[in-house]
């Protein structure tokens, strides 16, 4: 897919353009160049001429997210500051590299009557060449605003952004070391078997205590009812006695409510939340013998960013490939697709959802593999030498098409529910209510959709690795098993991902605890409330990578237990593969189902 875009922008010069850059005219800087029918001043030779130069590099269009300066090619970029077109004159003498348009002569610029339109505008500011792409970039932070304005359209204050990317740079050592704050969540991933179940009654105990909160509601409301049936009922008549009976009908409903939900409470979140510490300890147990796995979001992250960088190259080829065309506004010459060729950039834009899914997935679909050896492995101290790397290698020779179908089955869904969004926020304030309201519907059941999507491809992904099935096999055997275990996989989301959430909170408070103790002595609120922002959000960003992993082996470990439970009872020929905690809470929840049955 991309190979051929990003082929066919070599072919077609694309490229070329993008690194060696073009200037207005249509001529590619660094070689000789053909002449383009109907535009002036094209097919010059620029051999020596290897540096685009815009007139005014700081004309930003907001909107189009460009520059509108006319661009030319530059044998060198200006240094220093040059005032005056004399300055402009002397430069072109001396260093041979004139800097306006190609038509005017360098020893007449301070008297040409065209210097005001085909000139650079004054004072023209010292600039360097940008590595690679062959730009000259002004060197003043003012321009960087300007470029960052562009961008993050929302900042009206230039000089509030000056003192934010000032606040950035001059916090460059302090947020380097409250960065590395955010790896705590690698050591959490060990320490949270030992810790689950304190911090899973923690949250037993909250929901205890506002179920108990709605029974006393309840019971209060009751008793007003009985109250106000008691103060009622010497005043009614023959007529008013069904309406006293009604009321009392709907007081002993509140009561049998306030009961009930006393009794789900107790019967049901007791029994199940052992369940949920034991797969918690047996996790942090995984990555104990497993401890390449805390390694699989930098391999991930690491896929996801040459991926993206790749599609962003291919994206800016796109940009400068097609037929030349002058625009109409501003009279410079730009490369444009044509004709079908047009809707590339929107095939590009979906590979960019399917292929990121895709790696995704495979992360999914390595970590269930490697989990799964170690579930179903009875001596763990016989574990292969390398289980993620096998489960890797398996991953490539049989599973990339399971994987593949997956991620583009959640591609179906993503796309939709982006273009509602994008719809509904090009029709802000335009649409009406009925409109907005059914926009917002259809994305948040999209949104459902793909949630339980994903939730069902990630068990599909772990069927595969244990029966080695394909994907429709192996997600309806998948989703058999979530229904027949509906009850414990809704209390395992529920109190999991909680206690998940609450670490990663823990670990943001921490880096931003440290940073508010490291950053006290600045007086400056705005410098250095930016670099405090960033270094929070990446180290939630990181706190999420890594404890996702964990909540994809407490997954997958789940998964492994239910058809463990399933397929064995620990008969001789038909022994558990499960852990000894998980063996203790599964006794115990038969020793209670068993009991129940006796009475």
């Amino acid at each position: 897919m991309f190979s051929h875009i990003c082929g066919f922008t070599i072919v077609t010069g694309g490229a070329a353009r993008l690194v060696f850059g073009y200037d207005s005219y249509g001529n590619t800087c660094g070689q000789r160049n053909e002449q383009i029918e109907g535009v002036r001043l094209s097919g010059l030779d620029h051999s020596d001429r290897k540096f685009v130069f815009f007139l005014d590099p700081c004309n930003i269009d907001i909107v189009q997210r460009k520059i509108k300066s006319m661009a030319l090619c530059v044998s060198l970029c200006p240094t220093e500051e040059l005032k005056t077109y004399q300055d402009l004159k002397r430069f072109a003498m001396f260093n041979g590299s004139e800097l306006c348009s190609y038509e005017l002569a360098g020893h007449k610029y301070p008297g040409l009557p065209e210097r005001f339109t085909k000139c650079p505008k004054l004072p023209v500011p010292p600039s360097k060449p940008l590595p690679v792409f062959n730009r000259c970039t002004p060197v003043d932070i003012s321009c960087y605003a300007r470029f960052a304005e562009a961008v993050v359209t929302f900042v009206g204050d230039n000089s509030v952004l000056h003192r934010l990317i000032a606040g950035i740079r001059a916090f460059r050592q302090q947020d380097q070391h409250l960065l590395c704050l955010s790896v705590l969540s690698m050591i959490l991933m060990v320490i949270i078997r030992y810790i689950s179940a304190v911090l899973v009654w923690i949250l037993t105990s909250l929901v205890v205590l506002g179920s108990l909160a709605g029974t006393s509601v309840l019971w209060w409301l009751y008793i007003d009812h009985r109250l106000y049936g008691n103060d009622t009922s010497t005043k009614v008549t023959k007529e008013g006695k069904e309406e006293v009976e009604v009321s009392r009908d709907s007081s002993q409903a509140l009561l049998v409510y306030a009961v009930i939900i006393l009794l789900l409470l107790m019967l049901f979140m007791r029994k199940r939340v052992a369940l949920t510490i034991a797969l918690f300890h047996v996790a942090g147990k995984v990555f104990i013998h497993l401890p390449l796995l805390t390694l699989q979001p930098f391999v991930t992250f690491l896929a996801l960013l040459l991926f993206w960088i790749y599609w962003i190259l291919v994206l800016l080829f796109l940009g400068t490939t097609g037929n030349p065309v002058q625009n109409e506004e501003t009279g410079l010459t730009e490369f444009r697709l044509t004709g079908p060729l047009q809707y590339l950039t929107w095939y590009h834009a979906v590979g960019l959802v399917w292929i990121s899914e895709f790696i995704l997935a495979c992360q999914q679909m390595t970590v269930a593999g490697a989990v799964v050896t170690y579930y179903f492995t009875r001596d763990k101290n016989r574990l292969p030498v390398t289980p993620i790397l096998s489960s890797v290698l398996r991953l490539v020779r049989y599973h990339l098409g399971t994987v593949a179908k997956g991620s583009f089955i959640i591609t179906l869904v993503k796309i939709p529910r982006l273009v509602l969004m994008y719809i509904h926020n090009q029709l802000k304030g335009k649409e009406n209510a009925c409109a907005r309201c059914l926009l917002k519907t259809c994305i948040c059941c999209l949104w459902c959709l793909e949630k339980c999507l994903n939730y069902l491809n990630q068990n599909a992904y772990a069927a595969t690795a244990i029966n080695s099935t394909s994907f429709c096999t192996s997600a309806r055997d998948a989703f058999v098993i979530l229904v027949e275990n509906a009850l414990r996989v809704a209390t395992i989301n529920a109190v999991g991902d909680f206690v998940l959430f609450l670490g990663k909170i823990l670990i943001v408070t921490t880096t931003a605890f440290a940073g508010v103790l490291l950053l006290n002595y600045q007086r400056d609120y705005a410098e250095w409330l930016l670099p405090l922002i960033i270094v929070c959000l990446f180290s939630f960003l990181v706190a999420h990578c890594f404890l996702s992993i964990f909540e994809i082996v407490v997954d997958v470990l789940f998964l492994c237990f239910a058809i463990d439970t399933k397929y064995n009872d620990g008969t001789p020929g038909k022994e558990f593969f499960m852990d000894k905690a998980l063996m203790v809470s599964r006794q115990q929840h038969t020793s209670k189902r068993s009991s129940r049955s006796i009475f």
